[in-house]
């Protein structure tokens, strides 16, 4: 029990000093506005950094991520398609991406101009 505590003791004391150092080593001495503002190149931003995106683009950016993820989980599936199992949950896998497609095609979410 005193071996535990003094373990606890002794790495709780270890991490404050180490992050003591680390504060003191770390702290800028000049603190100016170009320094800290948000634009590191020298220009002043042209307009609001918080204008609205389109929301097409959002979704083609989440159909890239499915159909990313889709592929990485379909590069396994010839070496797994000896079991019984793996080829019903091969088929339920696809045939769950075919209509998740089809309604984003029906959707018009596929389409890049209108």
């Amino acid at each position: 029990m005193k071996i535990t505590l003094l373990m606890c003791f002794l790495s709780l004391s270890l991490s404050l000093i180490f992050s003591l150092i680390s504060m003191m080593i770390s702290k800028k001495t000049m603190l100016d506005k170009e320094k800290l503002s948000p634009y590191e190149c020298g220009f002043n931003p042209f307009s609001s950094s918080r204008i609205p995106f389109s929301l097409r683009f959002f979704l083609i950016s989440i159909i890239f991520l499915i159909f990313d993820v889709e592929i990485t989980l379909l590069l396994p599936i010839p070496f797994i398609l000896f079991y019984k199992f793996s080829i019903l949950t091969f088929s339920l896998f696809m045939i769950i991406l075919l209509f998740g497609l089809l309604y984003e095609w029906n959707e018009g979410a596929l389409e890049w101009a209108n």
